[in-house]
């Protein structure tokens, strides 16, 4: 007999294989080829050696909104021009041991060149660009989206921001939102929402402030996409 009756679980067995292969394809293609693995911790090199956010947000204390000044009231978080810089850096506000660090910085102040920042957070060109004022005002703080960014010596991204993750805060606004003053606060936002998650403590509050807001965060497309 040139088959044998085990040749009849052959399409059972390749059925069952398929499936799981196919099935495993899903399951590591709904991690591996999103953003939460391809973006999460990006960090590509800045100009000057590196800009140091722990030094200047962490121990010097520089508030966000010194530099991204526009973020309370435009969708851009603008990144700072060559003057906001040279504020600090020009000559006569420098120690010896500091001057030739940021050199660079006053070379592009005398030529008015703009400094080459390297963007790290880049949303899809078919998303609409992230309205950051309305984000803050709302009361959802810079630390909910970038992470400790005061204890980064380099900046990375934090979260892949996926559709996905941005969907999960519209749907439970409450997890995120602190008052308004204190959205670049980030030491105080870091233990307030680890209180809350731990102990529950201040969801009150935060529901007020979603009550505040008048309508939940919006789920809809063209919320978005538009």
């Amino acid at each position: 007999m040139l088959f044998g009756k085990w040749m009849n679980a052959i399409p059972t067995v390749g059925a069952i294989g398929s499936g799981g292969a196919g099935f495993m394809v899903v399951v590591l293609g709904w991690y591996y080829l999103t953003p939460d693995f391809f973006e999460v911790g990006y960090m590509p090199t800045q100009p000057g050696e590196g800009f140091n956010h722990q030094l200047h947000a962490g121990e010097l204390g520089v508030d966000c909104r010194y530099c991204h000044y526009h973020i309370e009231e435009s969708p851009e978080a603008n990144i700072p021009h060559v003057g906001v810089c040279y504020g600090c850096h020009a000559e006569t506000r420098l120690k010896d041991s500091e001057f030739h660090k940021v050199e660079w910085v006053r070379e592009a102040y005398a030529e008015d060149a703009s400094i080459p920042w390297r963007r790290v957070h880049k949303l899809p060109d078919y998303v609409r660009n992230f309205p950051h004022h309305v984000h803050l005002k709302a009361g959802v703080s810079c630390y909910s989206c970038h992470g400790q960014i005061m204890a980064q010596e380099v900046v990375h991204q934090e979260h892949g921001l996926g559709m996905g993750w941005c969907l999960d805060c519209h749907r439970n606004p409450t997890e995120h939102l602190v008052p308004p003053e204190k959205v670049t606060d980030l030491t105080w936002v870091e233990q307030h929402l680890k209180e809350r998650r731990e102990n529950d403590t201040g969801l009150q509050q935060a529901e007020l402030l979603l009550d505040a807001l008048h309508k939940a965060p919006p789920q809809n497309c063209t919320a978005c996409h538009h």
